[in-house]
């Protein structure tokens, strides 16, 4: 048996890295947690909730697929911002395919076009998707992919909705076939290589901005800084939300503490469904001043700290 080989079936099997490249909000971490059957990365209507490059694993057939969320590509203003953006950039040129993910809805505009345009520069074969397909007329589709193509001759265009799964079979069945062979690089029942301390922190991070979207800024963190197995079989996980200042520590707390209390009670119930055990969550709200510029900070989120 060779080591492309697998031992049920003697078959070769197949696999890589797919880099999920597109603008703030394009739907990329919707469609990765579709791809790969659970939840492996947040999702948050405020932009910008990916910092940093998370693997989700998939199987189809024969071929293990890695996915790479990539944090959305935007024009940075901050030290964070940047350090985001490189890190999309750098996942998609260490890929073996590129998906290039587009919001139909917003079309060819803003960010979705200087990212286009920087893709000339990576080598990589690249697949173009048009996102929430069900929204938009099929004339407008076909414009929009007519008009994408003349800029990159791209392998492949797929319509879909990562929301509702349109369109996601044929693409997995695409992408399954399209990576080369070549062993798999993780255990067959592992779909993320995200440690379960730092997934539950952004599963809590996640619930802060469904709930403080509009009061709460960016400049928040989640740290998990205990995780203690029971012997009853609960686990108890202790967490600290770090904001920059003293008021916005009073919204991330609510009034009477309901904000936090809110955020714990969906956090938990989440983080416990994943885990297959019952959760105690304790959350605490600190201030920690320019944390987004403390280079301990971005090693923890996987950045590049740029002086």
């Amino acid at each position: 048996m060779t080591e492309t080989e697998t031992a049920a079936g003697g078959a070769p099997t197949r696999s890589g890295f797919v880099a999920m490249i597109g603008a703030t909000n394009a739907g990329k971490s919707t469609l990765v947690n579709r791809l790969v059957g659970a939840k492996v990365t947040i999702v948050s209507h405020k932009v910008q909730t990916t910092r940093a490059i998370i693997r989700g694993i998939a199987i189809e057939d024969r071929t293990q697929i890695v996915f790479l969320d990539t944090p959305g590509i935007f024009k940075p203003r901050r030290r964070l911002d940047r350090a985001m953006v490189t890190t999309a950039w750098g996942g998609a040129r260490d890929a073996d395919i590129i998906l290039f993910l587009v919001d139909s809805e917003r079309g060819m505009k803003g960010d979705a076009e200087k990212i286009l345009e920087g893709l000339k520069e990576v080598k990589q074969p690249k697949i173009l998707v048009l996102n929430k397909v069900d929204r938009v007329r099929p004339e407008d589709l076909l414009k929009l992919t007519q008009a994408a193509n003349e800029v990159i001759d791209f392998e492949a265009t797929f319509m879909i909705s990562a929301l509702t799964g349109s369109g996601c079979e044929d693409l997995m069945r695409y992408i399954s076939q399209a990576l080369p062979e070549g062993p798999w690089y993780y255990p067959e029942d592992q779909i993320s290589d995200l440690p379960m301390r730092q997934l539950a922190a952004e599963i809590t991070r996640e619930k802060l901005f469904l709930r403080l979207h509009q009061e709460l800024p960016y400049s928040s963190h989640v740290e998990t800084e205990k995780w203690e197995e029971r012997k009853d079989g609960s686990v108890r996980i202790e967490q600290t939300i770090y904001v920059e200042r003293e008021s916005q520590k009073k919204i991330a707390l609510g009034k009477n503490g309901d904000a936090i209390k809110s955020i714990s009670t969906a956090a938990r119930k989440e983080i416990s469904e994943i885990l297959e055990q019952p959760v105690h969550l304790f959350l605490f709200v600190k201030v920690r001043e320019n944390w987004g510029d403390d280079p301990a900070r971005f090693r923890e989120m996987g950045l590049d700290f740029t002086p």
